[in-house]
């Protein structure tokens, strides 16, 4: 098992609070991680049909069976089971009784916080971060190889080829839960917007415009969008809010959470095509805007990202926001550094008064500099420094 950096945290949660919250994409790794943190706790899948319908018919009895503390898997599944969960951790008054996992977001959070708010711990669990893999030594090749393959653990656990687990991935998780949630009939539609999605992470999302080329509604299009946020495919990226006497842009960017499934879903084949897809840019902006969000994640704290762009197409593309000051991220896939790799950082420094300490340029090379107009970071340095710079 590659040790996950989230664990340290997951452990003080569980001296802290009656309930730990673990949730992130499906296969993110929440099963191995609560079970190997709290091996001697009883488990219990909720995604078993039998042991579902125990729980959602019989709660109380099924709850006996637990008195002492559990691991529920996927437990959004018995959302009335959580009610039931309130009364016993409140007769108990013991911390870490029970460890909860769940997939999507809003059906987990709806139900905590109507029964156990104030009684949880929360936490985010995404895929491999670059250093769990790297400190296993589990990274080797090209950054283009590392970017087709994703990060996903179950590729690295078994050497599957990332194309075949990702096309199962679709057909298996995504599509089945949208359809649960959703009901999506029309399947093809749905894989034509998801493929639109893919196309335009990075980008300054336009519900309109992505809704007319799927041909479906600009409310169907936010529907949509909705459920790939809360089953951890996508995330949305906020402008920042300090204006500096500028009019900014106000939609939020489209990111995807793992560069394997956004290269699957760009019909890339394998990692030799990354060195000159048009999408390579995108590609390595969504690692590393993701790796940044794993390093907040991983110690429980909330995203601090933003993006910075103004209505004259000024912009920076990443804004760490660290409440008394900000730092600012430029990303450049390029393996080489030009002066115009600068522009953004240049920009936003003299309209912020913010020197060069401040700011970064993430690229896909590997030397490391000191400039004037900020640092420079190859990408395997990036995901080393990353802690200091959040």
């Amino acid at each position: 098992m590659i040790p996950r950096q989230i664990s340290k945290k997951l452990k003080q949660l569980a001296i802290q609070y009656p309930v730990v919250a673990v949730t992130g994409p499906r296969q993110s790794g929440k099963t191995t991680l609560v079970r190997h943190t709290f091996p001697e706790k009883k488990y219990a899948s909720l995604e078993d049909p039998d042991i579902r319908e125990f729980a959602i018919s019989d709660p109380r009895g099924f709850l006996s069976a637990y008195s002492g503390g559990a691991i529920f898997d996927e437990v959004q599944r018995a959302p009335d089971l959580f009610s039931y969960i309130q009364t016993l951790v409140d007769q108990s008054g013991e911390e870490g009784l029970f460890i909860l996992t769940g997939s999507f977001h809003f059906g987990l959070m709806e139900r905590i916080s109507q029964s156990l708010a104030g009684r949880t711990g929360l936490l985010t669990l995404l895929p491999f971060s670059f250093k769990e893999l790297h400190q296993k030594r589990m990274i080797r090749g090209s950054l283009e190889k590392f970017l087709y393959t994703g990060t996903y653990p179950r590729i690295y656990d078994k050497q599957l080829p990332p194309s075949e687990w990702y096309a199962n991935y679709v057909t298996t998780y995504i599509e089945r839960d949208v359809r649960a949630i959703k009901n999506i009939t029309d399947l093809d539609q749905f894989q034509k917007f998801l493929k639109m999605c893919a196309g335009r992470s990075g980008q300054i999302l336009n519900l309109t415009s992505l809704g007319n080329d799927c041909g479906i509604t600009h409310n169907t299009a936010r529907s949509w969008l909705s459920v790939l946020q809360a089953g951890y495919i996508i995330f949305l990226l906020q402008p920042h809010f300090q204006n500096y006497n500028k009019r900014l842009v106000k939609s939020p960017k489209l990111y995807f959470y793992d560069t394997g499934l956004l290269s699957f879903l760009l019909g890339i084949h394998s990692a030799d095509a990354l060195l000159t897809h048009p999408f390579r840019g995108p590609v390595f902006e969504t690692w590393v805007m993701s790796e940044l969000l794993k390093g907040r994640f991983n110690r429980g704290l909330r995203a601090n990202l933003y993006f910075w762009r103004d209505n004259s197409g000024n912009e920076v593309d990443c804004i760490i926001d660290h409440g008394d000051n900000v730092s600012a991220l430029e990303i450049k896939s390029g393996r080489t550094i030009t002066k115009d790799s600068f522009k953004g950082l240049r920009y936003w420094s003299k309209i912020s008064k913010n020197d060069g300490e401040s700011a970064y340029l993430v690229y896909g090379g590997e030397s490391n500099q000191k400039r004037k107009e900020g640092h420079v970071l190859g990408w395997t340095a990036f995901a080393e420094k990353l802690p200091s710079m959040l």
